[in-house]
C-alpha cells in the first residue's frame, strides 16, 4: 500500500495518507484539519516553504496580490479548479504583497503566476489569468 506525504496547512505537521484515502477527506493526525479540502487555501510563507519541500501530491500555488486586476478575475476560477481537483492536487494562494520575498525566491516577474510543486521540486509554471478548465488541464 502506497502513501503520500502531505503537510497540514493549519498546523504544519507532516502526515502520511494512503493513496486510496486521498479522495476520502483525510484529516491531520495532529490537529484534525482537512488535508484535501477542495478549496483554494491562503497560505503564509513558512507553511508554503514546508509544503513545497515535502508534499508528494501536486501543490499548485497561485502567487497573487489584491491590487492585481487579472488576479481578482482568476480568483474564483482558481477556487473552482480546486474543487474539481480535490483528492488529486492541492491549490493554495500566496499574497505576494504580504510576502514580498516570494518574488525573489521563486523568480516571479508578473502576477498571477502559478507554480506546481511535486516531491519538493517545481515542475511547471504558468503566468497570466486562466479559466478553471484551463487551470485543471494545466495541473493535470
Amino acid at each position: 500500500m502506497s502513501a503520500k506525504k502531505l503537510t497540514c496547512l493549519e498546523c504544519g505537521q507532516i502526515n502520511r495518507v494512503p493513496d486510496e484515502k486521498l479522495t476520502a477527506n483525510p484529516k491531520c493526525g495532529t490537529c484534525g484539519a482537512a488535508l484535501m479540502t477542495g478549496k483554494a487555501i491562503e497560505l503564509d510563507w513558512t507553511t508554503l516553504q514546508k509544503a513545497a519541500r515535502t508534499d508528494e501530491v501536486p501543490l499548485v500555488v497561485d502567487f497573487w496580490a489584491p491590487w492585481c486586476g487579472p488576479c481578482k478575475m482568476m480568483g474564483p476560477e482558481f477556487s473552482k479548479a480546486a474543487g474539481t481537483l480535490q483528492g488529486r492536487a492541492r491549490l493554495v494562494k500566496l499574497n505576494t504583497e504580504d510576502f514580498p520575498q516570494s518574488g525573489q525566491t521563486y523568480g516571479i516577474r508578473g502576477i498571477p503566476t502559478m507554480i506546481r510543486f511535486v516531491g519538493g521540486r517545481e515542475n511547471a509554471r504558468q503566468s497570466g489569468a486562466m479559466r478553471a478548465d484551463q487551470i485543471v488541464g494545466w495541473v493535470w
